[in-house]
């Protein structure tokens, strides 16, 4: 009976092993492939629980989510001989679940050894022999990322299609301290060459400033200058129309006053034309005959001396021999009169 108890306990124990052997996890993210005797079988699976032939077969889970490989301490040798050493080199890749069997299949389940890591020195020591130290250290090294990505997406779209490059991470490689004493010292006398050219950019620059707020001020000038000088074009084109108006006006007035004195010459023509008669003249020949003192006639101005003095009124003085009287003149100075 306890033979019997202790066989059962053995039989439990080994079905118990066989169950748990048996029943395997695959996380999300990877597929299973699954060995037999050391042979690849062709069936995968997906994430989840799984049941396999216990102690006979076994199984290795590949990631075909996005996972970057480290490439450690890396030498290379440039075309001048001198040995550099990158530290790290990140390569992103991933892997399409349908390709996980060929791939598995042609380069095991540590595929990456193979494909990347083994790829990633022979592609960067094919890049360094054909640089100088200078162009791999300074000038073409932010070209050696996208390099190296191109050329292994470029052998791996033809060794092993399913296995895609997202991107490759190169850090800066370490080179001999003399070397790199030098570099630092030609890094620093560049940077003084950068700090004294923008030094120039900066007095070219505000001299440009001060050029330019020369020419605006200067500018400005001359647009104040071109509006005074309009408006006193205006101010004079103005004051010539006012004196252009206060000219016609001057001259409407001359003439309207002409045109007055000529109409009231012609009046007084006229009038003296019908006024100037021929007895009119006459009497104002009498008049003025009249009005002198003394009046000389005859052809021997000494021999005939007449005083009109003499034929005024109570006049006392008076020559027998005189050509006339006062009374007769009187009487024919009233015949003109009376005949006008």
């Amino acid at each position: 009976m306890a033979q019997l108890s202790s066989l059962v306990a053995v039989a439990a124990a080994i079905i118990a092993a066989m169950v748990f052997s048996s029943v395997h996890k695959v996380e999300e993210g990877h597929i299973a492939v699954y060995y037999r005797g050391g042979a690849l079988l062709k069936s995968t699976s997906g994430p989840g629980f799984h049941l396999m032939l216990p102690f006979i077969t076994t199984f290795k889970a590949v990631q075909t989510t996005l996972q970057t490989d480290d490439v450690k301490n890396v030498p290379c040798g440039t075309s001048g001989g001198v040995i550099i050493y990158f530290d790290r080199i990140e390569v992103v890749n991933f892997l399409i679940p349908s390709a996980v069997y060929d791939i598995v299949r042609n380069f095991t389940a540590d595929y990456d050894r193979a494909l990347i890591f083994n790829k990633i020195h022979h592609e960067l020591n094919q890049f360094c022999s054909v640089h100088t130290l200078q162009e791999v250290y300074i000038q073409l090294f932010d070209r050696i990322d996208e390099d190296l990505k191109l050329a292994l997406q470029q052998d791996l779209t033809s060794m092993a299609p399913g296995l895609i490059i997202h991107a490759v991470r190169v850090t800066k490689p370490n080179i001999p301290e003399s070397i790199r004493r030098n570099y630092e010292l030609m890094e620093s006398e560049k940077t003084k060459l950068l700090i004294a050219a923008q030094k120039q950019k900066v007095v070219e620059k505000e001299a440009e400033t001060e050029r330019k707020k020369a020419l605006i001020e200067a500018e400005k000038i001359a647009q104040v200058a071109e509006i005074k000088f309009a408006q006193m074009i205006m101010e004079k084109e103005t004051e010539k129309r006012i004196s252009e108006i206060e000219d016609c006006a001057f001259l409407a007035r001359e003439k309207a006053r002409a045109d007055a004195d000529f109409y009231t010459a012609k009046r007084v023509s006229e009038s003296n034309r019908l006024k100037l008669s021929p007895e009119y003249l006459q009497l104002l020949r009498y008049r003025a005959i009249a009005s002198n003192s003394k009046i000389y006639f005859g052809k021997d101005i000494p021999k005939m001396f007449l005083d009109l003095s003499a034929f005024a009124p109570g006049g006392t003085d008076k020559s027998p021999g005189d050509a006339g009287s006062g009374p007769e003149l009187n009487s024919r100075m009233k015949e003109l009169d009376d005949g006008l």
